[in-house]
């Protein structure tokens, strides 16, 4: 059984003609009026609520419906929505409870499993600083960055294309399945229930233990020995964002997370976007993703639900990042005010242009490099934005239930 959350989204289908319940949902703690994001984001700033420009108590009453239908038919127990425009939030509502027990509600200081969104508000922005760096280049091969793994079809890849996943990389690799054999026993050297010298690291608090060269001699290999489609199109894979860390540390000689707490997270005062949230916080204060039946057997809270991201111990490029919905937005509040942030400059304005453009829109795919785009032609069936969203808009979705958006055309994020 899946715990579905809702983070940052729904609200683009508030104009939308649909019928809905009439039954209040259960509001567990809003903020009414408006206040700047940056790092006082946590006081209020006495301006008018509505800095946008239209009927925010009819927006409110259409968000309020949403959620009301999706909770009540079970898509997830709760959620949270934030929206900001010219840097001003003025939406942040939360609502139900953390599971469908109903016995913890949702509050705003929640943290949540970002899953993906971890491939933009981590890898990406790492990426990124890097290019302003001039230690990355979009246009040098994957061999030129990854010289172990790029072999063979690999080794002339673009680090553009495979950004704007239309390199042919296979779609992700199933790591703890991999390792098993047909009877469900792991094979040797991958994971035991007994820690050992050579079995260190804790992937379960149910006792499963992984070998120390797990990473480097099974998941950076069955990187390597996967296969590279002919077919360049778009195809979304997650098999070099599991690279990037250790690209980071390689570059710059810090381990990616420091790198990305020092000079993202920790000078935005963003506290709560960290690896291993489970580590450092009240567990009351984060959100269930799911009961694993299959592999750690167990309710994941504070680990990440990514399976192959927990067998990178919680620090990986492709998910694992944690955070509440205020301290993301001040990661996407930076990109939307060309990379600074309270006086602050941490990118470049070209950095943000050069990665956040969409890369191939004339071979159909609408990609830019890290951050996914609206559709080049809308289809409200395959959406995850508006209608409206600005061509020039970039985000990412995440397994988990998360969704977070920036529009610098229309100066909005939610």
């Amino acid at each position: 059984m899946q715990f579905r959350y809702l983070f940052v989204i729904l609200f683009l289908a508030v104009l939308g003609n649909d019928s809905f319940s009439q039954k209040k949902p259960l509001i567990t703690s809003k903020k009414t009026t408006a206040f700047k994001l940056g790092l006082a984001g946590d006081r209020l700033d006495q301006r008018p609520v509505n800095p946008i420009g239209f009927d925010v108590r009819k927006l409110d009453e259409g968000i309020e419906e949403i959620m009301t239908r999706a909770i009540d038919s079970m898509a997830f127990p709760g959620g949270q929505i934030l929206m900001a425009r010219k840097g001003m939030v003025f939406y942040h509502k939360a609502f139900g409870y953390h599971t469908y027990d109903k016995e913890n509600q949702v509050q705003l200081t929640d943290l949540y499993d970002l899953a993906s969104v971890t491939k933009t508000t981590a890898s990406t922005l790492a990426l990124m600083k890097l290019y302003d760096m001039n230690l990355f280049d979009p246009d040098e091969t994957m061999s030129y960055y990854f010289p172990k793994v790029a072999k063979g079809a690999k080794k002339d890849l673009v680090m553009r294309d495979i950004l704007a996943h239309q390199a042919g990389l296979k779609a992700w690799i199933p790591y703890w399945s991999v390792s098993q054999r047909k009877n469900g026993k792991y094979r040797n050297k991958t994971v035991r229930q007994d820690s050992s010298a050579n079995y260190p690291y804790r992937i379960s608090d149910s006792g499963l233990f992984m070998h120390k060269d797990f990473i480097e001699k099974k998941i950076y290999k069955l990187i390597k020995k996967s296969k590279v489609s002919d077919d360049k199109k778009y195809l979304y894979s997650g098999l070099t964002f599991y690279l990037i860390p250790d690209l980071v540390k390689r570059l710059t000689g810090k381990d990616f997370d420091e790198f990305l707490y020092d000079e993202f997270y920790r000078p935005m005062n963003a506290n709560t976007l960290r690896f291993n949230a489970g580590d450092l916080f009240p567990k009351e204060r984060i959100v269930p993703t799911e009961i694993d039946t299959f592999f750690r057997m167990e309710t994941l809270k504070g680990v990440v639900h990514d399976e192959g991201a927990a067998m990178m111990l919680g620090v990986s490029g492709n998910a694992g990042l944690f955070s509440n919905a205020g301290d993301l937005a001040k990661v996407y509040q930076m990109l939307l005010n060309d990379g600074e942030l309270d006086g602050k400059r941490y990118l470049t304005p070209e950095a943000i242009y050069e990665f956040s453009k969409c890369q191939f829109c004339g071979t159909g795919n609408r990609r830019g490099m890290g951050f996914d785009k609206p559709l080049i032609e809308y289809n409200a069936n395959l959406s995850s934005v508006a209608k409206d969203a600005s061509p020039a808009s970039y985000g990412h979705t995440g397994y988990t239930g998360t969704l977070v958006w920036a529009d610098p055309a229309n100066d909005l994020l939610f």
